[in-house]
């Protein structure tokens, strides 16, 4: 996993960051972890380095998304926006997370707060149960914390870091 840049940032993005990064590295199976926020934009990837290979990958054979860090946050969100909208019709309330096995693998998508969402990309082989505790620790520490402005100074890192990257 490539670490980003977290120079510059306030407290509470370091933190996140951190928390992030502990997460993929403590968590056995977990392949890539994206936040996003309630609008489906990126806020923080586990290996934001891997979207310029993944953008070379489909330029050499585009059979669609594999291993982008704005690919999962598009599933990512996509699948929240698909499960709120099942629970508001079914009338029971909010969704707290979602998880879809998979033959090779899984996914896994849990609520973090004002609608902002954490998903993991497990291996096939991961344990569900210990994804899922670490990814409830994850949202009960990093929850109270997400507030607008720190999901606005997320994304502008975000893309300054694309922004140098592509340059």
């Amino acid at each position: 996993m490539t670490a980003p840049s977290t120079f510059g940032l306030s407290s509470e993005a370091r933190n996140l960051h951190w928390l992030l990064t502990n997460l993929v590295e403590e968590v056995p199976g977990i392949q890539s972890v994206a936040v996003v926020s309630s609008d489906g934009l990126l806020l923080l990837s586990s290996d934001p380095g891997r979207n310029d290979a993944a953008r070379q990958t489909m330029e050499a054979k585009p059979t669609g998304p594999r291993g982008s860090a704005a690919d999962l946050a598009t599933i990512v969100s996509g699948i929240g926006s698909l499960t709120i909208g099942a629970a508001k019709l079914m009338e029971f309330g909010g969704v707290k997370h979602t998880m879809v096995a998979m033959d090779e693998g899984s996914l896994f998508v849990m609520s973090i707060s004002d609608g902002s969402l954490l998903g993991v990309h497990g291996s096939a082989d991961c344990d569900m149960n210990v994804v899922a505790y670490h990814m409830a620790l994850f949202v009960g520490r990093a929850g109270h914390v997400l507030t607008p402005e720190l999901r606005t100074e997320l994304r502008k890192s975000l893309e300054s870091e694309t922004a140098g990257s592509s340059r």
